[in-house]
């Protein structure tokens, strides 16, 4: 019997079967690249002015920038600012816990400033802020 036994066991190789195991990588992955929210850029580069009382900003996912001739620019478009409130309430809808950024440039006026912040609260965000230099 001893012997039958020992004949089974050499001819069976011992095979481990990576399918499962490369399914389930599979699927973390996908589940990963679903879940993960992507930084978007405004799409130009703003010299922002400075501040003492500055605070890091989380979750920052609809960035606004404007420009030292007050051009508006989101997702590195620019934009008029009659479609400034449209654009952040579609980008909203993508990602309501993100919040708003704007960059402002520190030639800018305020009045362009001050027509994004109007038509970011008209679009229902109330957590808006100004970025600042590091």
């Amino acid at each position: 019997m001893k012997q039958h036994f020992q004949n089974l066991m050499d001819e069976e190789e011992a095979n481990i079967d990576m399918t499962p195991m490369l399914d389930v990588v599979f699927i973390m992955l996908i589940f990963f690249i679903v879940t993960a929210s992507f930084v978007k850029e405004s799409g130009i580069d703003v010299n922002r002015p400075e501040a003492s009382t500055a605070v890091k900003k989380d979750k920052a996912s609809i960035l606004v920038a404007i420009s030292e001739n007050n051009e508006i620019w989101i997702n590195k478009r620019r934009i008029d600012v009659r479609a400034v409130q449209a654009n952040i309430e579609r980008l909203h809808a993508e990602n309501p816990q993100g919040s708003v950024v704007i960059q402002a440039d520190k030639k800018s006026t305020t009045e362009t400033l001050m027509k994004v912040l109007d038509a970011t609260r008209a679009a229902g965000i109330d957590d808006a802020a100004v970025a600042t230099q590091d």
